[in-house]
């Protein structure tokens, strides 16, 4: 336990990690060759992530049936029942009508990031001069484009693009995993 504190006084950034870099580069490539494959099959990837959320749905809803059952004197029994059965209906629905699903969460999405870009575009106008505002604007910007993007393309858009972020996800991560593991193994 000494050596270990003694490692992660000497570089508390890493600490160990220099030790074991190589997992952390294995998990960055596997990471950035997954989010490769995910950006040409993003359809299959959007269709496979609603289905799973639909089976956290019914897993979610089946277990609070059960907990209601579990505190039978509880007055909001009743309300925890309707709630397991609007998250088990939840399910069904995303499961069996997986490209429904995605395309009403691409437009909430999408609305999502019009709202927040025009926020942060409201924001860094309140901030102007302030060092680092310009970055806010980029982002409200990027924010705002995107959604409209998305938008304009609805629903078709609502077919690909929750597997495009999904994929996009994958390899940004892969690419900072890939680069913490090579600062790793310098330190």
């Amino acid at each position: 336990m000494a050596d270990y504190e003694q490692e992660v006084a000497q570089n508390p950034i890493f600490g160990k990690l220099k030790d074991r870099w190589g997992w952390i580069l294995a998990l960055g490539i596997i990471f950035l060759i997954l989010g490769i494959i995910g950006l040409s099959m993003t359809f299959g990837l959007t269709m496979a992530s609603m289905i799973f959320f639909g089976v956290l749905l019914l897993i979610g809803g089946v277990l609070q049936f059960v907990g209601a059952f579990k505190y039978k004197e509880w007055k909001g029994i009743l309300w925890h029942i309707l709630i397991a059965l609007l998250y088990v209906a939840g399910g069904f629905v995303v499961i069996f009508h997986p490209a429904l699903a995605s395309t009403v969460f691409t437009a909430i999405i999408a609305c999502m990031l019009i709202l927040v870009g025009v926020s942060r575009l409201i924001m860094a106008f309140l901030v102007k001069g302030e060092q680092g505002w310009i970055w806010i604007f980029l982002a409200g910007l990027v924010s705002l484009i995107l959604g409209v993007l998305i938008l304009s393309h609805w629903p078709v858009s609502g077919l690909w693009v929750i597997g495009l972020f999904i994929a996009i996800e994958l390899i940004i991560s892969g690419w900072s995993y890939i680069c913490i593991a090579f600062a790793a193994r310098k330190a």
